[in-house]
């Protein structure tokens, strides 16, 4: 291929709304262009990037016995009211009516036609296990894109769906998958993704995880404990508490606080520790606007998807109102009024000589006692664990948060498709039974950006081999000149014939630019042919990592560019 016919332009400047890296450096390197929010089209490099990613997923994905399939972008709606998930899904599935009135969604994840697809397949305990997967471009209307690629409401995706008589059978099979997702990301570059406990969401489920890319600019938090190992995502992270009940127990006493509302606030003014203080914090439930008050330790942060998952059902910040029976500022569980659905954090158990709330105008309580003032309290988990807090597996004081990526993520389902859309199959005495399902997931533009974002510098990616739009950017620097070209034409069809992709630039342009516009596309090699060079009967070979700096005769030059790419290769 040669540069000056590549369709896209390069340029230096950053632009102003791009806030990651892999965002800048692909608009600057003509990787992309945006269309809408979310939304981008994509150029030739991304487009070889893409399709070098997508090879390595159906690869790793035959391994493991897969059957690519295809699933419509477009599906009827009864599929899935049959599933449920037709009402339970908010605003990111996209509905709307076909001409004859009938209501469709657009495909955001594809449970409910995997079922529909094998349905009548699946009868007898005979057909199984089995996995059908695909690679597809599906739609999410998602309330917030930002990042370039890394969050977009239009992506590619792999999404697989497999199909199991046993529970014992998806736990091996998860496994496969999972050390299929090890080797999926060690031969796209980044080899350091680790895997960790996640919450299932919208998708169900008992068990999942979520295949994390450890950098600063990641959305999601992941708790880690570096003394054995475990790993969570922050949604789904248990926050142990150690209980630290005073002696005596004070009396519950009002106490008059003139304009403190906050937490931070009341703590000062009484001289008292966040620690030893109930706060509450107020939603609304989404479907009739009902109160839920949840109380917890006033240096903890509510985690809303532990709270929801308990509640069942969508939440949104409270707007307080004079006819809830709630003071806004000073809530607490004493004398409570309204109609709210009440629930405590346990990290209030047994807790004594508290500060909360007295449920009237610039009053607080001092001395509350969990057992004594709210004996009937029902204690559940609701906070977000700390840096420096209790690991769930080994009991010692050493989370630490770090912020990831997330690059791919495995459920295993159970039979809450298969139940909900009526598929059976006859087990081998005769009796009718669910299949039991699993499903794996990476998105495939996502992945490039991730990768990008922990292999660039500041003048451009830097594309591990394995998916690199080219393998080799030959420049002819000084193409006018009639020996640099002469030679660089030749050794650029030298190495096509050796089945080497090469990008080839003999623009008659300034080596700076040649040099600046080859950073931007991020191949891993270069070959340098110049004046300079030719006067000394050689070619340079530099590596775009800068491991690798050397020269080669013109004579040589193909054979050691061709040895480089094969060694490299080899080590994936």
């Amino acid at each position: 291929m040669k540069l000056e016919k590549l369709v896209g332009e390069r340029f230096k400047e950053r632009p102003s709304d791009c806030v990651v890296d892999s965002h800048a450096l692909m608009v600057r390197g003509g990787y992309m262009k945006y269309v809408a929010n979310g939304i981008f089209s994509s150029y030739m490099p991304l487009k070889r990037i893409t399709r070098k990613i997508e090879g390595i997923l159906r690869e790793e994905m035959d391994k493991i016995d897969g059957q690519e399939v295809s699933f419509p972008v477009v599906m009827p709606a009864t599929l899935w009211q049959e599933s449920g998930r037709y009402e339970s899904i908010g605003k990111e599935l996209v509905r709307f009516s076909d001409r004859n009135g009938s209501p469709v969604v657009l495909g955001m994840t594809h449970e409910e036609a995997a079922v529909q697809l094998v349905r009548e397949y699946g009868q007898s305990y005979m057909k199984y296990p089995f996995m059908i997967y695909q690679i597809q471009t599906k739609f999410r209307d998602e309330a917030r894109p930002k990042s370039g690629l890394i969050r977009v409401r239009e992506f590619t995706m792999k999404d697989a769906y497999s199909f199991h008589t046993s529970q014992a059978d998806l736990e091996e099979y998860y496994d496969r998958c999972h050390k299929a997702y090890e080797r999926i990301f060690a031969r796209a570059g980044i080899p350091e993704v680790v895997s960790v406990a996640s919450d299932s969401g919208m998708m169900g489920g008992s068990i999942s995880h979520e295949f994390m890319l450890l950098t600063d600019i990641g959305e999601d938090s992941i708790v880690i404990c570096p003394e054995c190992g475990y790993r969570a995502n922050m949604e789904a992270a248990e926050n142990i508490i150690e209980y630290t009940r005073t002696t005596p127990s004070e009396e519950l006493t009002k106490v008059y606080t003139p304009n403190k509302h906050t937490i931070e606030e009341v703590c000062t003014f009484l001289g008292c520790d966040e620690k030893s203080s109930c706060k509450a914090v107020v939603y609304q439930r989404n479907s009739d606007d009902r109160y839920v008050v949840l109380f917890l330790r006033g240096d903890l942060e509510v985690n809303e998807t532990k709270l929801t998952n308990f509640l069942g059902f969508d939440i949104h910040p409270a707007v307080i109102t004079l006819e809830s029976g709630l003071n806004a500022g000073f809530i607490g569980p004493v004398g409570l009024g309204g109609d709210a659905i009440v629930l405590y954090d346990r990290s209030l158990k047994g807790m004594n000589n508290l500060v909360c709330g007295a449920n009237e105008e610039e009053h607080h309580y001092t001395g509350l006692d969990m057992e004594r003032d709210v004996p009937n309290a029902e204690y559940h988990d609701f906070a977000k664990i700390q840096a420096g807090g209790i690991c769930p597996v080994c009991g010692k004081h050493s989370i630490t948060i770090s912020r990831g990526i997330e690059v791919g993520n495995i459920f295993q389902l159970g039979t809450k498709y298969t139940r909900s859309m009526g598929m059976t199959y006859t087990d081998s005495e005769g009796n009718t039974q669910h299949p039991i399902m699993g499903c794996y997931g990476i998105g495939v533009g996502r992945l490039a950006a991730a990768i990008c974002e922990v292999h660039h510098d500041d003048y451009g990616p830097i594309w591990p081999i394995s998916i690199a739009p080219w393998q080799v950017h030959l420049c002819a620097v000084r193409a006018d000149d009639a020996e640099v070209k002469a030679y660089a034409d030749k050794l650029y069809e030298e190495l096509e014939s050796r089945g080497i992709e090469v990008i080839y630039d003999d623009r008659n342009i300034s080596a700076g630019v040649m040099f600046s516009d080859a950073d931007l596309l991020g191949v891993p090699y270069r070959a340098v042919v110049s004046p300079r060079n030719m006067k000394q009967n050689i070619v340079e070979i530099s590596s775009r990592d800068k491991s690798i700096k050397t020269t080669a005769s013109v004579e040589t030059a193909a054979e050691e560019i061709a040895k480089i790419i094969s060694d490299a290769l080899a080590a994936i």
